[in-house]
């Protein structure tokens, strides 16, 4: 099977970027050919196809950009696509490089797949102003799902990284969904890397610092573990973004370390002794699946992705409310014997969760559409001896990532 996958992100620091680079090495290990479209500086002995975003494009997030003149590169797309003769295209979301990604698989007559990866629409409401009074903050909610649906709409097959959220997109779009899960890499995530010696508890967190992430529930959390009299611990923060220099001044036991990478973050994740993620519009959560692997029990919202990832009183808390969140941090920070068991069910769990079994079942999202698309592709297909068929083999760092 070949794949053309046009993705938002490839090398910024966010979970779709992580996600894209870890399905692109895992493809290569399988020897699945497999072209990557992402924006970037061309770099033609990466085998991906990298066109850059111009002037015009702006800031999304702080790595994040959105060129609404991208399309000027559908030609360039368009004969690359033709000379790699896919079997179906995979686009991420609705961005400048999905949209041509769409484009040409409506032209070329090529199946579709769309994965969803980000609950824009979530993020509409949060980034409003404080004053922006409720029915207009659920209004711009409403209006922008109902836009990502139509984008949807345009799809063969449907991917999401959680049932809950699967259920809502093959509703809205009207299309067959299959399951999109991530894995993890347990050979680098590994407690075997901790380094920390005896000193104070260590609550860590992963991830964007934004608005959206719910972030600044951190500076609660420390608030309301210093009025039970608990006052030996550092909240590490790893991660940069738009929140971080209020959260730096509210935080008064905080330790930030800005992105860390590879072995940086493994060693990082091993260090910690609680993994604390108050976000409540993550589809899914790279960053709590690889606490998990490295040891570290997790506390985490009932919405959104990571509630599916932490089995509840086994590798850590599910909380419904944020009093609850705050009860089982506080549980957790002070028992030692408790952190120890749900240490070890963490790495069990996260042990048999690879990138190969995520891989096997895109593959099933990818044959679906094919059999729904009827008519055959109308490009000829490209000799076996073409260079394109066999990229170059990823070896991807582990970065900061999350959603």
């Amino acid at each position: 099977m070949r794949v053309a996958f046009f993705t938002d992100s490839f090398h910024e620091v966010n979970g779709v970027a992580h996600t894209s680079r870890m399905l692109t090495a895992t493809a290569n290990r399988l020897g699945v050919p497999f072209l990557v479209v992402c924006a970037g500086e061309p770099d033609a002995a990466s085998g991906r196809l990298q066109l850059p975003r111009g002037r015009a494009a702006f800031a999304v997030e702080r790595d994040l950009f959105y060129d609404p003149l991208y399309y000027r590169h559908r030609a360039e797309a368009e004969a690359r696509i033709r000379a790699f003769a896919p079997d179906v295209i995979h686009v991420t979301g609705p961005s400048d490089v999905g949209t041509i990604g769409v484009v040409l698989a409506k032209k070329l007559k090529l199946p579709l797949v769309a994965s969803w990866h980000t609950n824009l629409h979530e993020y509409a409401g949060e980034r409003l102003p404080a004053f922006v009074p409720q029915p207009l903050r659920q209004a711009a909610v409403k209006g922008s799902f109902q836009a990502l649906s139509r984008f949807y709409q345009l799809a063969d097959v449907v991917m999401a990284p959680n049932t809950e959220l699967l259920e809502l997109v093959e509703k809205a779009s009207g299309r067959a969904g299959f399951l999109m899960r991530r894995g993890v890499d347990t050979n680098l995530f590994d407690p075997a890397r901790r380094t920390a010696a005896a000193g104070p508890l260590r609550i860590g967190t992963v991830g964007r610092l934004s608005a959206e992430k719910n972030i600044h529930f951190l500076t609660t959390l420390e608030r309301h573990l210093l009025a039970q009299g608990f006052t030996d611990f550092r909240i590490v923060v790893i991660g940069d973004g738009g929140e971080r220099a209020k959260l730096e001044q509210d935080l008064r036991q905080g330790e930030f370390t800005g992105v860390l990478r590879g072995e940086a973050l493994a060693q990082a994740y091993a260090n910690l002794d609680l993994f604390v993620f108050p976000s409540r519009t993550d589809t899914f959560g790279n960053v709590v699946l690889e606490a998990l692997a490295s040891g570290v029990p997790a506390v985490v919202t009932a919405s959104g992705g990571p509630k599916f990832i932490v089995e509840h009183d086994e590798s850590g808390f599910v909380a419904a409310t944020d009093a609850e969140f705050l009860r089982y941090s506080y549980t957790l920070a002070t028992s030692a014997a408790l952190r120890r068991r749900m240490a070890l069910q963490a790495r069990e769990q996260a042990i048999g969760t690879t990138w190969e079994k995520v891989f096997a079942e895109i593959e099933g999202a990818y044959r679906a559409a094919i059999l729904r698309r009827a008519a055959p592709p109308q490009i000829r297909r490209a000799p076996e001896t073409h260079p394109l068929a066999a990229p170059t083999p990823e070896t991807p760092d582990s970065a900061e990532s999350s959603g």
